[in-house]
């Protein structure tokens, strides 16, 4: 089983034929993914590393029955390239555009919310399900297939998880990068309601930082109905109250914003908190009974 993308996801690239689009899908042909074509406005009917180019989703669709995008657009077209897929019947978008304006978010989660689709980020890693399709940025040799499934508002500290997880002897199912922006397309309860979904993944960690309330609603969803172990970290220990912390939505504005704060409120809900991302795998060794590598 897998998350949201696996070996038969047919894969629509926006921003196809940019620099960031053509570096990024290369890796992920070389990862295996199954992308299908591109779409660039004003390059339909040419090809791009070996792909179909079109000049809209919807042609893309209708030609090479896409229903997975990944969309590298320059933030002030991002907002439209999401409203673009879902209005083209995509059913799984990953947004890895950073800095994509807080007002054209706004239109854009209202908009989708009126389609069949599950928006990934924006300004996040992407997903992968290991061993079998990588929409994103994230560097697909570090996730060896498992049976952990990882949520992360990072994407540095998804990758970091991953390595130690491998390291510890039990892999990934899959890995959601949900994003740091202060509006996303798919918070952190909803990624692990999916991945305490799937049948394959045995341990879930959860890794969040400063700002906002989504690993506490996350905690307390997982108090009530968690089946599987949590292992969760918070970035951002030690960074000053009212300053944005490398993530726009990073960002302390009350009491229960802190690290410390969700930290307490995860344990409470009986989430294994480690203080350190060094310890990630470790734990979850410990509390599957996995002897390490």
């Amino acid at each position: 089983m897998s998350v949201l993308v696996n070996r038969n996801s047919k894969v629509l690239v926006q921003g196809f034929t940019g620099s960031e689009g053509t570096f990024h899908a290369e890796q992920m042909i070389a990862y295996g993914t199954n992308v299908v074509g591109g779409v660039t406005p004003g390059k339909g009917g040419t090809t791009h590393l070996g792909k179909p180019v079109f000049n809209a989703v919807s042609e893309a669709v209708s030609s090479t029955g896409a229903d997975v995008s990944i969309i590298f657009v320059p933030p002030a077209f991002a907002a439209d390239a999401i409203m673009e897929a879902a209005e083209a019947g995509i059913g799984v978008i990953v947004c890895i555009t950073e800095g994509i304006p807080v007002k054209d978010m706004v239109i854009a989660r209202e908009y989708i919310r009126k389609h069949n689709c599950r928006l990934i980020g924006p300004n996040c890693p992407g997903v992968i399900t290991a061993d079998e399709a990588k929409v994103g940025i994230m560097p697909g040799f570090v996730f060896q297939k498992g049976k952990i499934g990882i949520v992360s508002k990072s994407g540095t500290l998804t990758y970091e998880a991953a390595d130690q997880v491998v390291k510890a002897g039990m892999g990934i199912t899959t890995a959601i990068g949900i994003g740091g922006d202060p509006i996303i397309g798919t918070t952190t309860q909803e990624a692990v309601e999916l991945l305490m979904k799937d049948p394959d993944t045995e341990g879930i960690v959860m890794i969040g930082e400063i700002g906002g309330n989504l690993e506490a609603n996350a905690a307390r969803w997982i108090k009530e109905n968690g089946t599987k172990p949590v292992v969760g970290f918070i970035a951002g220990e030690t960074a000053p109250k009212g300053r944005t912390m490398g993530h726009a939505g990073a960002i302390v504005g009350g009491a229960d914003d802190t690290a410390e704060a969700k930290k307490r409120i995860m344990r409470e809900c009986g989430i294994h908190v480690v203080d350190s991302p060094a310890d990630i795998g470790s734990k979850m060794a410990e509390v599957l009974g996995v002897m390490a590598n």
